[in-house]
């Protein structure tokens, strides 16, 4: 089944993941990617040793660590920006730093690849 990438399902989709990120629910969070994911992030280097993460097993390795060492992690969707199958979602953290993460969707709406940039501090 190929899902209709509209408007409405970005938008659900960045809420559902603010949400989630707000909740520090990793499950919420994790129903969203496929068991391949591949993720990219330059935060993932110091607690991970790498900046890239393949497979969600890793992935929630690195982002239960990630959630340790910021437990007040809070995160404001700043926009949304519509791509064929792929989003970016702009935001900013409990320190007021600007990020935005690009996710890449299957036809079934699984984020297959994602990847985060964070404005410098």
């Amino acid at each position: 089944m190929i899902l209709d990438f509209n408007k409405k399902y970005y938008h659900e989709f960045a809420s559902d993941w603010q949400t989630g990120w707000n909740g520090h629910d990793l499950d919420i969070i994790a129903s969203h990617y496929r068991k391949d994911i591949l993720f990219r992030s330059q935060k993932a280097m110091p607690l991970m040793g790498t900046g890239e993460i393949i497979g969600l097993d890793n992935l929630k390795l690195y982002w239960n660590e990630a959630l340790k060492r910021q437990p007040n992690l809070h995160f404001t969707v700043i926009n949304v920006f519509e791509g064929y199958r792929m989003m970016v979602i702009s935001y900013r953290n409990q320190n007021n730093i600007l990020a935005a993460e690009t996710l890449y969707f299957d036809d079934d709406g699984q984020v297959f690849q994602a990847s985060t940039c964070h404005a410098s501090s």
